[in-house]
């Protein structure tokens, strides 16, 4: 693969598979697509499969400095900065129970909350869910559709944003919707809550936000 090779990406879902994307865009891949739906739409769809394995030939050079879009990833000091930046807003793409503290939504990160200064971005129902952002079928929900449950909470286009939650998978997906629309200021929070809440002396918040705006009732459910 070069960085101007056309990457399709597909797994069961889109969560996996957007997670790929993000690395790849900030490797420096100019033309990352995701294949709406998965595997399982097209395999609805009737669409051939195989099952003899591919090996392609290996490059010789990626032909651009690695990463070529560092600006799509950022670390923990990065996410200080952001805390502190009014024209910016660090989005929470975790479930509703994960981020007032409820539950850390995974087996092997025990503490609970959410990075203090957050907005939720919605997610899905359930930790490691998405339905926030999908249909049924899995395919991407409509862009006025996600937008609109965007501003209600403060994320708007003109804003530094970066997603994060817990390891990047779910913030990745989140992530790349937003670059398909043209949100150039995006980034996702690569350490995610695992690696935030590791650290004592890092400002955690538990409980319903003080201000939390109301959203369509067929927008996020908590």
């Amino acid at each position: 693969m070069t960085y101007d090779t056309t990457v399709v990406l597909y797994g069961r879902d889109t969560t996996a598979a957007a997670r790929v994307a993000s690395l790849l865009l900030y490797a420096g891949v100019d033309d990352v697509r995701l294949l709406d739906g998965g595997f399982t739409a097209w395999l609805a769809a009737g669409y051939p499969v195989e099952t003899t394995p591919r090996y392609p030939a290996p490059c010789q050079t990626f032909g651009r400095p690695v990463p070529g879009h560092p600006h799509y990833m950022i670390d923990t000091e990065e996410t200080h900065a952001m805390l502190a930046d009014e024209d910016a807003s660090l989005v929470s793409i975790r479930s509703w129970h994960e981020h007032v503290g409820a539950t850390s939504g995974y087996p092997y990160i025990q503490p609970k909350g959410r990075i203090a200064g957050t907005v939720w971005g919605g997610a899905g129902s359930a930790p490691h869910r998405m339905d926030h952002y999908r249909h049924l079928d899995n395919t991407m929900r409509s862009y006025p559709e996600i937008v609109t449950n965007w501003r209600l909470q403060g994320i708007h286009a003109d804003r530094r944003i970066a997603f994060y939650c817990g390891t990047g998978w779910r913030a990745s997906e989140a992530f790349f919707y937003a670059y398909l629309m043209g949100w150039r200021r995006v980034a996702v929070y690569d350490g995610g809550w695992l690696e935030w809440s590791q650290k004592p002396s890092h400002p955690i918040a538990i409980g319903p936000p003080v201000r939390m705006q109301a959203v369509p009732a067929r927008g996020f459910v908590a």
